[in-house]
């Protein structure tokens, strides 16, 4: 294989993060396994540690500048650079909650780390890959924040995922020319906390598309909207 990438995954501790982590460290890549809670996310390295995979670890939380900080002064330090950026970290607050009465507060917290909490990880790293004159950034979007098909309720999860969807055209464009490829990728609905037990996807098929957008040739797509590889109306 190519030589091993460095891969930074947001709210790697469960989940989609957790198994993509996974995913790619099997790929052979390098993985740095990030949490806001410390705890869980030594658990989460324990458990890939069990299956033979070996990841570091950083505390990670995308709403605190200071924790960004550290996160790219230690891959800088240990690394020199960052090949794949996985912007996974999400929350979902107001689920089933009417536009009308929803909590104003509930929607600013649900920006602050869906849109706001990428932006901020992404004007962190991307010195590391411009450097490097390589890099793959995945954000993790979801089909309800596609404009096509958009109803009502969840005006926080929706609206922060439409956000982050024009954040991903937008950086795409400026980095098209440092080999930076940047893709929103909508995982479906999986079976993990956020989607229930009663979801249509394991975390495997999830997890596939965010794989592929991650490790993408340099021919590939870039500031594209992607389930499972295949572009999906915005």
């Amino acid at each position: 294989m190519d030589k091993p990438k460095i891969a930074l995954i947001t709210g790697a501790n469960r989940g989609l993060g957790l198994e993509t982590a996974r995913q790619l460290a099997r790929m052979g890549h390098q993985v740095i396994l990030t949490s806001r809670n410390e705890s869980d996310g030594q658990l989460a390295v324990e458990t890939l540690d069990s299956e033979g995979l070996q990841v570091d670890y950083q505390r990670l939380d995308v709403s605190e500048i200071a924790s960004i900080e550290s996160t790219k002064d230690h891959i800088a330090g240990k690394y020199g650079r960052l090949d794949i950026l996985v912007n996974n970290a999400g929350i979902y607050l107001d689920r089933g909650s009417p536009a009308l009465t929803v909590d104003e507060d509930m929607v600013k917290r649900t920006f602050d780390v869906n849109f706001y909490g990428p932006l901020r990880t992404c004007q962190a790293v991307f010195p590391l890959m411009q450097s490097g004159g390589y890099g793959r950034v995945v954000n993790v979007s979801s089909g309800m924040g596609a404009l096509a098909d958009m109803g009502g309720r969840m005006l926080g999860y929706k609206a922060s995922k439409t956000a982050l969807n024009a954040r991903t055209r937008i950086l795409a464009g400026e980095v098209k020319d440092d080999n930076i490829k940047v893709n929103a990728v909508s995982p479906g609905w999986v079976r993990t906390d956020m989607g229930g037990a009663g979801a249509s996807r394991n975390l495997e098929d999830g997890a596939s598309g965010i794989i592929w957008a991650a490790t993408l040739p340099d021919d590939g797509p870039t500031g594209g909207f992607f389930r499972d590889g295949e572009a999906i109306d915005w």
